[in-house]
């Protein structure tokens, strides 16, 4: 009686019985041969000839298909690392498969890389090395190219009602809109950006790469400074569908007091150190050092006289205090001894106060 055996497909030669394939284990012929022909036309890893990788010289984005990405590479050899990681392939029958790289960068444009290879297959550990040039080429991608050109789809134009915008106003105001579109850009939007920061007496102008972009800025801008903003949409084209696309200005409005300034509601209780004006407009009275609310929800509302700014007060020296409710001090301006309201916020053992001088009145002022 004969017994039944298994044979190579390729030499004839009889191969030892084998188990019937798991889900996922490689069939058909090559999965039949013996070890000597299976072997003989193995290849361990699959190399392409050359690898050309496209970057730009702008951001230093690579182009992978149809798309620009952002790799984050500290240089071009990392990306060339990254590259031919991906464009390697390693046979689908090894197992425990280990590799390693090295770089020779030829210039500055050209990297060669050496890779090796090693990895289980069939029981018998198989190693490969092989060496793939890679070209380095500059481009621009599409961002680059649209900031270059100008490019903008939104304005955030920053304002103040009835009054200039203070230096830390114009600071903070920007310092939102660059914040703001570089978390954006952290987060993988490539679309956000900012085209161009215009500077003008009246306050600056921020150009950005979208609508969304604009409005997200000035809404954040409006929550931390107050006041508010209303958009004015134009029309500039058509898209390839026939869709109207809109440019649109958001214009922000801040309120008509900015926190440091000094304020008469003209309510009879005197004057009031503007604190924050974000919704309602608050402060501090100087006569007495209390909190000061306005009724109104727009921080813009009260009707109220500019006196100055607590930037205007001068430290002056304190010649008596006589009760809690009064102090004498000296005038910052003439130097003559005045009674004033003794507010809360100054020390009682205090040599000195900060003073603000209108209209021939002294007013104290908090140190902070």
């Amino acid at each position: 009686m004969s017994e039944s055996r298994e044979f190579c497909p390729r030499c004839g030669d009889a191969v030892p019985e084998r188990r019937e394939p798991l889900p996922g284990d490689p069939r058909g012929r090559d999965a039949l041969l013996c070890d000597d022909c299976y072997f003989e036309d193995f290849e361990l890893v699959d190399a392409p000839d050359r690898i050309e990788v496209l970057v730009c010289s702008g951001c230093g984005a690579v182009r992978r298909g149809e798309s620009w990405r952002d790799v984050g590479a500290r240089d071009y050899t990392d990306v060339a690392v990254d590259e031919v990681a991906e464009a390697l392939g390693v046979h689908v029958d090894a197992e425990e498969v280990e590799w390693g790289v090295e770089p020779e960068q030829v210039d500055e444009n050209n990297v060669r890389m050496h890779c090796r290879f090693s990895g289980v297959v069939r029981g018998t550990l198989r190693s490969a090395e092989v060496t793939v040039p890679v070209k380095i080429s500059r481009g621009t991608c599409d961002r680059c190219g649209r900031i270059a050109g100008g490019y903008y789809a939104g304005i955030v134009q920053v304002r103040a009602d009835e009054r200039d915008l203070t230096p830390a106003e114009r600071a903070e105001a920007l310092d939102i809109a660059e914040s703001y579109v570089a978390d954006q850009e952290a987060d993988g939007d490539r679309e956000a950006f900012i085209t161009e920061v215009k500077e003008t007496d009246d306050g600056p102008d921020v150009k950005l790469s979208s609508n969304r972009l604009a409005q997200n800025v000035a809404t954040r801008i409006t929550e931390a400074l107050g006041g508010s903003f209303e958009s004015y949409p134009t029309l500039v084209t058509e898209d390839g569908d026939g869709n109207e696309v809109y440019r649109v200005t958001f214009a922000v409005r801040l309120p008509r007091y900015a926190a440091g300034e000094i304020i008469d509601p003209e309510d009879g209780d005197g004057p009031v150190l503007v604190t924050s004006v974000s919704g309602r407009l608050r402060g501090v009275r100087l006569a007495t050092g209390a909190e000061y609310t306005s009724e109104f929800e727009d921080a813009a509302a009260p009707d109220a006289t500019r006196l100055g700014r607590r930037d205007d007060a001068a430290e002056t020296t304190v010649v008596t205090v006589e009760d809690e409710n009064a102090i004498q001090v000296l005038d910052p301006v003439t130097y003559e001894a005045k009674t004033v309201p003794n507010p809360d916020f100054v020390d009682g053992d205090a040599d000195t106060v900060l003073a603000f001088e209108h209209g021939g009145e002294v007013h104290l002022v908090p140190e902070e």
